[in-house]
């Protein structure tokens, strides 16, 4: 695991999130959010729904950009450039590029149908990256089977499972090489038989040192996997700190019900 610093030191996270704002029409979702993940670790997400923690995480990959704040990627502001006092949106190439090195994983797997699983997984690092044939596909096999699919590259998303659509979708964010990875409630959408099949495959990328940032609604994976839990609710972040201290003994009474209200669902 590389750990950055300044010459004076300091460990300079992998990702720095400064005063971020984002508003759609009269609602402000995001209120000035400020947030840091350090390489190799795992931030989880939690809040109740409307907190603006997808919306954050689509801030990170550029997939919307904030109206107020930076974000930063190793060191690199995401979405703009600054010259002088001012800050330049790039171009969409530009955006695009930045965005090769933030894996992004989503609730409904969004798999191209029509494609095979390696098709799939190979699309990518050749299109944008320039990769050749050979070596995307080597990779991609090397990924299935990291995600136990290694028998599944012939087939076709309609004939799997959601969890293995899941599988299949963090293996081809992976093929990317990412220097970070983003999931967005990545077992929402699936039957509760199917989560811990894809939060395996998490626990094990977090395991191997990827650097992680997770919106979850799962508070047990949380405070097991998570090196940093951060509480949001109605656009900011309401508490963080250590995963376990956070989880185990929340401060901010906001996060007492959620998590009171987690629970309850769980035992439902």
């Amino acid at each position: 695991m590389t750990v950055h610093e300044t010459p004076s030191g300091e460990i300079v996270p992998l990702v720095r999130i400064s005063n971020v704002w984002k508003k759609r029409g009269a609602n402000v979702v995001l209120k000035g959010v400020n947030l840091v993940a350090h390489q190799g670790t795992v931030v989880c997400l939690l809040g109740p729904s409307g907190a603006g923690k997808s919306t954050l995480l689509r801030c990170i990959n550029a997939i919307e950009l904030p109206d107020r704040g930076m974000i930063h990627l190793d060191g690199v502001a995401i979405g703009c450039r600054q010259e002088g006092d001012k800050f330049i949106r790039l171009s969409e190439r530009e955006v695009s590029r930045q965005r090769a090195d933030i894996g992004m994983v989503f609730q409904n797997f969004n798999l191209f149908p029509h494609m095979s699983v390696l098709e799939n997984i190979i699309d990518a690092p050749m299109r944008v990256r320039g990769e050749g044939r050979a070596a995307a596909t080597q990779r991609a096999h090397d990924l299935l089977g990291r995600v136990g699919l290694a028998d599944k590259a012939k087939a076709y998303p309609r004939h799997l499972s959601g969890g293995q659509q899941q599988r299949i979708a963090i293996a081809r964010a992976l093929a990317m090489q990412p220097k970070l990875m983003l999931f967005d409630e990545p077992t929402s959408a699936l039957d509760p038989h199917l989560t811990d099949e894809v939060l395996d495959v998490m626990k094990g990328l977090a395991g191997a040192g990827m650097t992680m940032i997770v919106v979850t609604h799962e508070v047990a994976f949380a405070r097991q996997v998570g090196d940093v839990a951060a509480i949001m609710a109605d656009g900011v972040i309401i508490e963080a700190g250590p995963a376990r201290d956070v989880l185990t003994r929340p401060q901010d009474p906001r996060t007492r019900k959620f998590l009171a209200k987690s629970l309850q669902k769980q035992q439902e």
